[in-house]
C-alpha cells in the first residue's frame, strides 16, 4: 500500500482505497450507497451534518431501520443536539473508521451532502490550529458596533487579496477571513492557495448524483410533504420538551427552524412548510455549486446503479 505525506502534519498517511458518494439533498444517496455495500462488500460512513444528531430522524432523511439493516452504518446518529461539531472532527473521526473498516477486509464508503466534510476528510483542512472563540467573539462583536464595511477596511490592510473576494456586507467570512489572519499571523487567501496543492489522502472513487433541476426540485417538495406527514412537527416539539432550546446550532437547520418558527407563532403552519421547501431547494442548488468545484468527481444519474458497480469492481482491482 503507498504512503503519501500529510502536509499539515508531516505525518505518512496510508492510501487506502475509498468510495466517496456525494451529491444535493432529496436525489438518493442513501439507497445508492446502499445497493453499492452490498455489491462490494462494505460499510457506510455517513457524511451529513444533521444526521450525527440523536433524536433528529424526519428532518434529517436519516436512514431507518430499513436500510441501516441492509448496511453497516457509521456516524450517524451518536451526537447529542446540544452538541457542536465541526470538519475537523469529523475528518478525524471518519479517518478512524476507514482504518477501521479496511482491517475486517471491508470497503469503506462514504456518503453524504455535506461538501466540507468530505473535502476536511478527502484533502484535509488548510488550518493546523482550532478556532479561537476569543478572537471571533471580539470581531462579531466590532461587526455589530462598527458594521462590516469597517472591519472589510481592516481585512483589505491585511489581506487584500481576500478582501477583492468578498463582499464588504459578508460578514461572516470577513470575520472568518480576519480570526485567521490573527490567530495564525497568514493569511487565509495564502493558506487556500496553498491548499490548492495538496494531495489527496485517499485513492477515492468519487461519484457525484444528479438529475434534472427541475425533478430534483418535485422530489424535494414530496419529501417535505412526506417529512410533515411522518411527524416533524412533532419530532421538533418533542426535541423542545426534551429541553433542547430552538436556538441550538442543531435546531437552525433546515426543518427544524422553520417548525420552530410555527411553533413560536413567528409564521403559520402553512407559511413555514412553503419557506420549509424553498429553503432546501436552495440549499440543493448550493450543494449542486460546491460539489461541480471539487476535483476528480464521475457524475452519474441515481439510476446509473449498474455502471456504478462496473466502475467500483475496476477501481478496487
Amino acid at each position: 500500500m503507498s504512503t503519501i505525506i500529510d502536509q499539515n502534519t508531516d505525518t505518512p498517511l496510508s492510501m487506502e482505497k475509498i468510495i466517496t458518494i456525494c451529491g444535493p439533498t432529496g436525489i438518493g444517496k442513501t439507497g445508492f450507497a446502499i445497493a453499492l455495500a452490498k455489491a462490494c462488500n462494505a460499510e457506510i460512513i455517513g457524511a451529513d451534518s444533521m444526521q450525527i444528531y440523536k433524536y433528529m430522524d424526519i428532518g434529517t432523511a436519516k436512514p431507518d431501520a430499513a436500510e441501516l439493516a441492509q448496511a453497516p452504518h457509521h456516524l450517524v446518529d451518536f451526537l447529542d443536539p446540544s452538541q457542536d461539531f465541526d470538519a475537523g472532527q469529523y475528518a478525524q473521526m471518519a479517518a478512524q473508521k476507514i482504518i477501521d473498516i479496511t482491517q475486517k477486509g471491508r470497503v469503506p464508503i462514504i456518503a453524504g451532502g455535506t461538501g466540507l466534510y468530505i473535502r476536511a476528510l478527502l484533502y484535509g483542512l488548510f488550518r493546523s490550529c482550532p478556532v479561537c472563540e476569543k478572537t471571533l467573539a471580539q470581531l462579531t462583536r466590532a461587526a455589530q458596533e462598527k458594521g462590516s464595511a469597517y472591519l472589510h477596511h481592516q481585512l483589505h490592510a491585511c489581506d487584500p487579496a481576500a478582501a477583492q473576494k468578498i463582499h464588504p456586507h459578508d460578514s461572516f467570512r470577513i470575520i472568518r477571513a480576519l480570526e485567521v489572519f490573527q490567530t495564525t499571523g497568514t493569511p487565509i487567501s495564502q493558506m487556500q492557495k496553498e491548499h490548492n496543492f495538496i494531495s489527496p489522502r485517499y485513492q477515492s472513487l468519487t461519484i457525484g448524483l444528479f438529475m434534472d433541476r427541475k425533478i430534483l426540485y418535485e422530489r424535494i417538495d414530496f419529501r417535505v410533504d412526506a417529512m410533515i406527514q411522518q411527524g416533524l412537527l412533532a419530532e421538533v416539539a418533542g426535541l423542545v420538551e426534551k429541553g433542547y432550546s430552538l436556538d441550538l446550532k442543531s435546531m437552525q437547520s433546515i426543518g427544524y427552524r422553520h417548525m420552530g418558527w410555527f411553533l413560536k407563532k413567528e409564521l403559520d403552519f402553512d407559511r413555514a412548510v412553503f419557506l420549509l421547501k424553498r429553503d432546501t431547494r436552495r440549499y440543493a442548488k448550493r450543494q449542486f455549486t460546491w460539489f461541480r468545484k471539487e476535483p476528480g468527481i464521475i457524475w452519474l444519474k441515481p439510476s446509473q446503479i449498474t455502471r456504478a458497480k462496473i466502475l467500483v469492481k475496476d477501481f478496487l482491482t
